[in-house]
């Protein structure tokens, strides 16, 4: 593999998220025309029909396929590819147009992920996750387990993981389209109702209904629909072993992440990601989860997380500001929606239209998926000229 063949080839020209939350009033096809459609203005696009070439369209709970897509934008005729892929499903569909248009098949196409898991009538991803020693265990069940083992091994505690929810709710509150927008405090987490030791209530992101879109072009065309487009510097996808299975799993590490992070920065030219980057958005299924994965995109020692999370590191006003839009902790995680919809935040950083919450002088973004227990990472780096 070329690291350096797809890099700057492909830029964004437009992006659009719908309202996250609990969307009883809304359709599938409502969220997805908000996202979508905001993303035509957004990028200038005034006959889809004809500027459209293509859609790459991701979901973990599809209805009716490529057709509900088709249906509810009117865009027929097109090839629509429909991916499912555990949480990095909406970074995977992204990866996907991003390489059609890079192989030259395409010129322009519509990305979009979208998922509403509140009208399925279950609480979470599904009643039994999986199993840990043949026994059923939900999310929290699982990912509990990394806590404790980190806390023993580097004398973390609750207190750090709380910090982390702090940060993300306020973050939150600067976010419209953010489904909670509520300041809290480190007592309030600790003092929250406990769904798993050591995770309290908001320790744990909800699920959400949610759609978000981007458009993305050859490079050499974006100037015709912006003059401030955003460059695909990288995007890639691993997997590893299932980790319950896996002998060498440390429960400190999830080997999707190293093996994608490693991919990623080659791609885009990184060495040093904590000094290169400007914004990071992360997979913030549980407080645990963000924690691990500082160290895991190498922009912290491991070991070291809890030291920067105390001195504010990752804050808004930080070195490196993480999840600058609350993450899923306020956004909820409507599964396959969430990856496009943290690439929507980073090209609103990089181009500065990110409001409240924006971080000065942004050039270069991260955003990072996992699926499953996890098995699965998806990574997209972001970029200005």
């Amino acid at each position: 593999m070329n690291p350096e063949a797809l890099r700057d080839k492909v830029s964004v020209v437009g992006v659009g998220c719908c309202q996250f939350g609990e969307n009883w009033t809304s359709s599938r096809e409502d969220m997805i025309v908000d996202a979508v459609y905001e993303a035509y203005e957004d990028a200038g696009i005034e006959d889809p029909q004809r500027q459209i070439e293509a859609i790459f369209a991701g979901a973990v709970y599809p209805r009716e396929g490529s057709g509900e897509v088709a249906e509810a934008l009117k865009l027929f005729g097109k090839p629509i590819t429909m991916l499912m892929d555990y949480c990095q499903t909406g970074t995977d569909a992204f990866r996907c147009g991003v390489f059609s248009v890079a192989a030259g098949l395409y010129d322009t196409v519509l990305v979009l992920s979208f998922d509403k898991p509140k009208d399925r009538g279950v609480s979470g991803p599904s009643v039994n996750f999986d199993k840990v020693r043949g026994l059923p265990s939900t999310p929290a069940g699982w990912f509990s387990l990394c806590a404790a083992r980190y806390f023993e091994t580097f004398g973390a505690g609750r207190e750090d993981l709380a910090k982390i929810a702090v940060k993300n709710h306020h973050n939150g509150t600067l976010a419209p389209k953010s489904m909670l927008k509520r300041e809290i405090t480190v007592e309030d987490v600790l003092n929250a109702r406990m769904i798993s030791w050591p995770f309290g209530l908001y320790d744990c992101a909800a699920q959400s209904d949610g759609a978000s879109a981007a458009i993305i072009t050859r490079t050499d065309l974006a100037r015709s629909y912006r003059d401030d487009a955003v460059l695909v510097k990288a995007v890639t996808v691993a997997t590893a072993e299932h980790p319950q299975r896996d002998p060498d799993f440390d429960f400190l590490a999830w080997k999707p992440t190293l093996y994608a992070a490693k991919d990623a920065y080659e791609q885009a030219g990184i060495r040093e990601p904590f000094r290169e980057l400007d914004i990071v958005q992360l997979h913030d299924c549980f407080t645990l989860t963000e924690l691990l994965s500082y160290e895991d995109l190498g922009l912290c020692k491991k070991g070291e997380a809890k030291d920067h999370v105390a001195s504010g590191t990752f804050e808004l006003d930080g070195e490196l500001p993480v999840n600058t839009d609350g993450g899923l902790k306020t956004f909820g995680h409507p599964t396959g929606a969430t990856g496009v919809r943290m690439i929507y935040e980073n090209v609103l950083q990089l181009q500065g239209r990110a409001g409240e919450r924006q971080v000065k002088d942004a050039t270069l973004a991260l955003s990072h998926n996992i699926g499953g227990a996890p098995q699965t990472c998806g990574i997209a780096i972001l970029g200005m000229p």
